[in-house]
């Protein structure tokens, strides 16, 4: 038998090692649930530090942006997601003080897009193109000008991207104190020095009545040249008789501002009638080009933007104006832009011939100088989407300098244009007529139009253009535009044209 004594101790034995056994194992357990809990919050908090990482760089890249210092950005923690991870992120990278500073702005109406607006200074980006194709197959291949020489017509049928102009604008230290600078190209003239004009302008206005601009502009001698382009229903073409009178870009001095409620006026003194493409050694010794004109909107007291020809923007009350220019200069044969310069303007008699050029009047002489002189008048109303305009063009060419003998002393043409359009569908869709005749003492020439202007986007920026042209003996004609000089039939153009 047992001892007794031994018993109790045993039990004893048996009762710890029952209780140390499975403490041990459940140990054992615990250890290898808090080592995996610990490789998890380890995983954890490498994702978390690159999240952390990307974030950094993230405000890094918006600190270039907007130019802040780190200071002023704020990280937002966005809601933690599932389980024990967090995800951090920077949802806006915002200044903590509101401050006059503003990127990537977009201007309706043309007026391009803010890329900097500061207290000291602001930047406007803008842009014009559009793409043309052409078909002249329709015209006869040659013309006789009025002294019997015949002239053969370089017949196009192509695709151009025909023109380009990049815009930069804004206002330095003062918003009364502009500034324009442009490059402005004319892809028909690829591989001439007429393809690309770098130009532009500063402007101060003083007040409503004094507005002083120096640098390139146009002359405002007629109701294109006075500041309403884009806004017209022809796409970069103008009729007939308005290419054949007006004026053109030049270097100069201007003034213009309001004088009343409904009374505008704007004049300049330049350097000649089309400067652009004509080096500055070409130009006279004399400064005596000059061009103004007065505006008057008795109904409403404007005319819509850029005192333009049509009436997209759909005038409830009846818009009218009166326009009255006169334009003088003193030219030279040396000072005269080639026919493929941009928006270049010649004098021309009524049959296209160019009274600078040697012999031509079929004599041996030749013209060195003449005095330009222009009055133009035109009266135009909008109402509702429809609009009319008209404009008329006396033109005197007198003082000539000669070289031999030709058998002119002076020269008198006058002629006018017409212009109808309405919006079929308001923002949409547009008709328009247009035609103009010149009476020349060289030839009556004449053309008529009709177009459709199609806008997609229901804004002026973006339109697809077809018109269908006709041209009776044209005294005028470049690559840029549909006429040929010369030119009798139809001409057909398509054009789809952005501005911003």
């Amino acid at each position: 038998m047992p001892k007794p004594g031994n018993t109790p101790q045993k039990l004893m034995v048996l009762a710890i090692a029952g209780l140390l056994f499975p403490t041990a194992a459940s140990a054992v357990d615990d250890s290898d649930a808090i080592m995996q809990r610990i490789l998890a919050l380890e995983e954890n908090q490498r994702r978390l530090e690159a999240q952390l990482t990307a974030r950094d760089a993230r405000i890094a890249e918006l600190e270039q942006l907007v130019g802040r210092d780190a200071g002023e950005m704020r990280t937002i923690i966005v809601e933690p997601a599932t389980g024990a991870e967090q995800q951090v992120a920077v949802a806006q990278a915002v200044p903590e003080e509101e401050e006059d500073s503003l990127i990537g702005r977009f201007n309706t109406g043309g007026g391009g897009v803010t890329i900097a607006d500061t207290p000291e200074a602001r930047v406007n980006f803008g842009a014009w193109t559009y793409v043309r194709y052409l078909n002249q197959t329709g015209l006869d291949d040659s013309y006789t000008d009025s002294f019997g020489r015949e002239f053969d017509i370089d017949i196009r049928n192509d695709f151009q991207v025909n023109k380009v102009n990049l815009t930069f604008n804004g206002w330095l230290f003062d918003p009364d104190f502009r500034w324009l600078l442009y490059t402005w190209t004319s892809n028909t003239s690829q591989g001439e020095s007429a393809q690309v004009v770098v130009a532009g302008n500063l402007k101060y206005r003083f007040n409503e009545a004094l507005d002083i601009g120096v640098g390139i502009d146009p002359l405002p001698g007629t109701r294109t040249t006075a500041g309403s382009f884009p806004h017209w229903v022809k796409l970069d073409s103008r009729t007939m008789a308005d290419d054949f009178f007006r004026p053109s870009y030049t270097t100069g001095i201007w003034a213009s501002g309001q004088l009343a409620t409904g009374l505008d006026y704007r004049v300049m003194l330049g350097n000649n009638l089309s400067q652009l493409g004509v080096n500055a050694s070409r130009l006279g010794d004399s400064l005596d080009t000059f061009s103004g004109r007065l505006d008057w909107m008795p109904t409403t007291g404007e005319y819509g933007p850029g005192k333009g020809i049509d009436d997209f923007d759909m005038h409830t009350e009846l818009a009218t104006i009166l326009g009255v220019a006169f334009t003088y200069s003193d030219e030279d044969r040396q000072s005269q832009p080639g026919t493929e310069d941009i928006n270049n303007s010649q004098i021309r008699l009524s049959d296209g011939t160019r009274i600078f050029n040697p012999g031509a009047f079929n004599t041996d002489g030749r013209i060195n100088e003449a005095t330009y002189q222009m009055l133009a008048m035109d009266a135009g109303m909008k109402y509702q989407g429809f609009s009319l305009m008209g404009e008329y063009y006396w033109r005197w060419v007198d003082d000539f300098s000669i070289e031999g003998d030709i058998p002119e002393d002076e020269l008198f043409d006058h002629g006018f244009q017409l212009q109808t359009t309405y919006m079929f569908v308001p923002k949409t869709l547009q008709g328009y007529v247009a035609g103009s005749k010149i009476f020349g003492e060289y030839g009556d020439p004449w053309d008529t139009a009709v177009g459709v202007n199609w806008y997609p986007f229901g804004h002026r920026l973006v339109r697809v253009n077809g018109e269908l042209l006709y041209m009776k003996d044209s005294p005028i004609g470049y690559s840029s535009i549909p006429y040929q000089v010369g030119g009798d039939g139809t001409v057909f153009h398509a054009n789809v044209e952005m501005k911003f």
